[in-house]
């Protein structure tokens, strides 16, 4: 007999699941420096983490535009592998793995929705052995970037389950917003780019500030027999 899913969990990466700021801020500053440019305000490089990488360029600076913009998608891949392949692979989230094995366990299918390239996506999730726990992998190289509901509508469809049995997870707004385009259900979380007022502003299902909760806020969501605790 085929197993029912519970429902489907979509999880952002970067900031979620994955402590990247390291790998994110020093190679973008990296690209603006160089490009002879003045590199961006760390805090500026963290607001704009899980939009496409061009669009977050041109947020931190709105006059770099075409060919410059380009040149720097370039420069902070270049710095980002090999930030990578010498320092190793940005950390998971405390309690992320866990919450992945509780939810797997009580039938809730995974995906990732992110503003990564595939290449990045699967680089990070082979570096910790969880690329095989995801039904479907969204990123920037086969939709458009948040908060268009492309990436959540083709994980939907990839998993075979309808809106009011899916949950969006991210730290972001543009995270909340994409599930609010969606139809469905947003959980955003305080340990990562965007802080709690933020993430209110976008009025979520639910706010959750460690792995631990995020039992707790789907169980009503999916009708789970979960505990809210490890």
């Amino acid at each position: 007999m085929t197993k029912v899913p519970m429902g489907l969990a979509v999880f952002d990466l970067d900031g979620t699941l994955i402590d990247s700021q390291q790998g994110i801020v020093a190679p973008m500053r990296a690209a603006f420096e160089d490009l002879d440019l003045d590199p961006p305000d760390p805090s500026a490089i963290r607001s704009v983490i899980g939009l496409p990488l061009d669009t977050a360029i041109q947020k931190i600076n709105p006059y770099v535009r075409g060919l410059l913009t380009e040149r720097l998608v370039e420069s902070y891949k270049d710095h980002a592998y090999a930030m990578q392949t010498h320092v190793g692979p940005d950390p998971l989230i405390p309690g992320a793995l866990s919450a992945l094995d509780r939810l797997a366990e009580a039938g809730v299918l995974l995906a990732i929705a992110t503003g990564k390239g595939r290449l990045g996506l699967v680089n990070v999730l082979e570096a910790h052995g969880i690329t095989g726990r995801f039904v479907s992998l969204q990123c920037a190289d086969n939709a458009p970037g948040k908060p268009d509901p492309t990436m959540l509508l083709q994980a939907m469809d990839e998993a075979d389950v309808g809106q009011s049995a899916t949950a969006m997870i991210g730290d972001t707004t543009f995270d909340l917003e994409m599930a609010h385009n969606a139809g469905v259900a947003g959980i955003g979380v305080t340990w990562g780019y965007h802080d709690i007022a933020l993430l209110l502003s976008i009025q979520p299902d639910a706010v959750i500030h460690h792995f631990d909760e995020l039992d707790g806020a789907l169980n009503e969501k999916f009708g789970l027999s979960m505990g809210s605790t490890i």
